[in-house]
């Protein structure tokens, strides 16, 4: 089911609407009625204070047909066609910072209805590289945002913090998505910056072509790898994960620093909210120990941020 605020964005665009279409065609001829009565008995036209005396509109009624129309868009536009999101933590660092508020594309992977989530018009599926907002396997009352690594049938290895993907392919298919079928094949990686500061930690930024989506990540070379943390399944190794039928494996591009797939899971076709698409706005929330401001009031806006997200 989808979250608190679009049931009521629903509920209310519902409610003004339905308040709207029976005062439209069981009370308002009424009201019209003794309006037509009360002018054929004078020879003067009547103003607006007179008719609103004569045939008053309930105060309901008013607001129901002046907020239906703006919350009829809003709800429609948020879901089907763009929601924002606020990004809350830098598990998609450097390609999402905290403090990001994006635009996710709705209707990418198809339109569901808003309140059940139930798939009504098939559009896409989801493809290596997409960075994709789902609802938590675990719970799905929280939104999570990752980049989609692995599509149903493949098998994705991540060791010694190298990433491998042997990918699922038909009889006879030499290549996909610029992978060898039959292999497990080395996602390349080339160093950016080998002292990316980030807070107290020196990281290594590093740009990873995902069979030729070229983005940047993050990896900490003093963190060891929680291996004991990792989403055993059944039959494969530690490390490696057959992705199902109608699922999807993701990771944050901040690998040491991103609850992901290595440790739940999967993500089945069914919770996914859409692809992220465009950063609309961006703020620095630098207030430090000693700032008299609130941590949520933000210190700067970071413009150079705005735009498609790659």
């Amino acid at each position: 089911m989808a979250g608190y605020f679009s049931v009521f964005l629903v509920l209310l665009t519902l409610g003004s609407g339905l308040i709207w279409l029976i005062d439209h065609y069981m009370f308002a001829p009424k009201r019209k009625e003794r309006i037509a009565l009360a002018q054929g008995a004078t020879q003067t036209p009547l103003d607006n204070d007179v008719i609103a005396q004569i045939a008053p509109e309930p105060a309901i009624v008013e607001g129901a047909k002046s907020i239906f129309p703006m919350i009829a868009a809003i709800t429609i536009f948020r879901s089907f066609i763009f929601e924002p999101f606020q990004i809350p933590s830098g598990s998609m660092m450097p390609t999402l910072l905290d403090g990001d508020f994006i635009l996710v594309q709705k209707y990418t992977y198809g339109i569901k209805d808003p309140v059940w989530r139930s798939q009504m018009i098939e559009v896409g599926e989801p493809e290596r590289g997409d960075i994709t907002v789902f609802k938590f396997p675990l719970d799905e009352r929280i939104d999570f945002i990752k980049r989609v690594i692995g599509l149903p049938g493949d098998r994705v290895v991540y060791r010694n913090r190298q990433l491998f993907i042997k990918p699922s392919c038909e009889a006879g298919q030499e290549r996909k998505d610029n992978l060898i079928c039959g292999e497990y094949n080395k996602i390349a990686l080339d160093i950016v910056d080998r002292e990316y500061m980030h807070g107290p930690r020196q990281l290594v930024r590093l740009s990873e072509d995902l069979s030729g989506v070229q983005h940047d990540i993050l990896i900490d070379p003093q963190a060891a790898e929680l291996t004991a943390r990792y989403y055993q399944q059944p039959n494969t190794r530690v490390d490696e994960w057959v992705v199902p039928e109608d699922s999807y494996f993701v990771m944050g591009d901040n690998r040491n620093n991103s609850q992901d797939g290595r440790m739940w899971g999967f993500v089945p076709k069914e919770n996914l909210v859409g692809k992220a698409v465009f950063i609309w706005m961006s703020f620095d929330f630098d207030n430090g120990p000693d700032s008299l401001l609130p941590g949520w009031v933000p210190t700067g806006v970071r413009f150079e941020r705005l735009g498609n997200i790659q």
